[in-house]
């Protein structure tokens, strides 16, 4: 394989993500979108023998397009490189690429930009020869350079997105097999990383438990395959309300459902949860050739920011939608009850809490 071709799958995939994905590969889309989104930041290395261009190179990038340590000196740009590992490197010299390259086989390989100081032909030839995955001239105009970095960033991510799906393959299953949804083990892995980057960042989140009222007695009466079939029809209604590559759906039990809601502060993720409510129990389900009536309890933990350092913070949203879920199922069914996280110091200390009236029939 040519010299920095080994990211020329990755980057077909990537503009292949950026297509409008067929129906059926719709699940495994957004559970790419999801593990791309709540991975750390790729971390870069800038390593420039040119002072002047260095220098140039750190008041141009800035935290928010990439997060970089800069260093002058190539061996010490090795061995920093060797004791951990970055998928991004901007450098100028052809020779640092080179060995860069000829690391074990195996061995990760990071994007590497590589800045020309001319920008002609052959001076991106020479960088391209070299084993670079892009080169650009210093002279590149802010726009242009930040949108190259984007792009390097956003290969890393999906190089490093891969790289967790194939190392987990034999112990994670992804995705439901008959709902098409998340799975219950890649809510267990993910919604923690969820939290996590809601903590780096000071942001919102919220999460939706959701369960079938009833649905022993539907499987009693439409039969197994007829629970089935509602259950995908579920996990439908459920995503058509939501948004696409932000939130998602998880089936974490028989007729349970988990609904991420990222960046959701508490009163729209209060309002998504009636929604989902009035979408499940408005319109009948098909099971064949009978229209059933279906309901769903809805029980919501929601923070309008989440602060770095509350403990176990995952666990305890969980066990208080759980417990709001719990509070509408006894309730009566097919209705809402909201929540937060009661004494954290990521959100209102009081607990809020709002019921959704019935306005579904449930199954006889």
């Amino acid at each position: 394989m040519p010299a920095g071709g080994h990211t020329t799958v990755i980057q077909r995939v990537l503009e292949r993500r950026a297509e409008k994905p067929p129906t059926g590969e719709e699940g495994t889309t957004a559970t790419v979108a999801v593990m791309v989104r709540v991975l750390p930041p790729p971390k870069a290395l800038l390593v420039f023998s040119d002072s002047v261009l260095r220098q140039l190179m750190e008041r141009r990038i800035t935290s928010d397009v990439l997060d970089f340590e800069s260093i002058a000196d190539e061996h010490e740009a090795l061995r920093r490189f060797g004791v951990e590992f970055r998928p991004v490197v901007l450098t100028d010299s052809q020779e640092l690429i080179r060995k860069l390259r000829a690391r074990p086989p195996g061995a990760r390989a990071p994007f590497v930009l590589y800045v020309a100081e001319l920008d002609d032909p052959i001076e991106r030839e020479a960088g391209l020869i070299a084993g670079a995955d892009e080169c650009i001239g210093r002279r590149v105009t802010d726009r242009e350079l930040d949108a190259r970095i984007s792009a390097a960033r956003r290969i890393a991510e999906l190089e490093s997105v891969l790289r967790i799906t194939m190392a987990e393959n034999r112990k994670l299953s992804a995705t439901d097999e008959l709902t098409r949804l998340a799975s219950r083990r890649f809510f267990g892995k993910q919604f923690p990383r969820e939290v996590e980057r809601a903590a780096r960042y000071g942001r919102a989140l919220s999460l939706i438990l959701c369960d079938i009222d009833y649905f022993k007695k539907i499987n009693e009466t439409v039969g197994h395959p007829g629970g089935d079939e509602i259950l995908r029809q579920f996990g439908v209604r459920l995503q058509h309300l939501l948004r696409r590559g932000v939130d998602w759906v998880a089936r974490i039990g028989g007729e349970e459902f988990a609904i991420v809601l990222p960046e959701t502060t508490y009163e729209p993720a209060l309002e998504v949860a009636r929604k989902l409510r009035r979408a499940v129990s408005q319109t009948a389900f098909k099971a064949g050739s009978q229209n059933i009536r279906v309901t769903a309890s809805f029980g919501l933990c929601g923070l309008d920011r989440v602060a770095a350092g509350e403990r176990r913070l995952a666990e305890r949203m969980l066990k208080l939608a759980d417990a709001a879920l719990y509070r509408s199922k006894h309730a009566g069914r097919n209705r809402v009850t909201a929540t937060t996280v009661p004494n954290a110091r990521s959100a209102d200390p009081t607990d809020h809490s709002a019921s959704d009236p019935q306005d579904g029939a449930v199954l006889p």
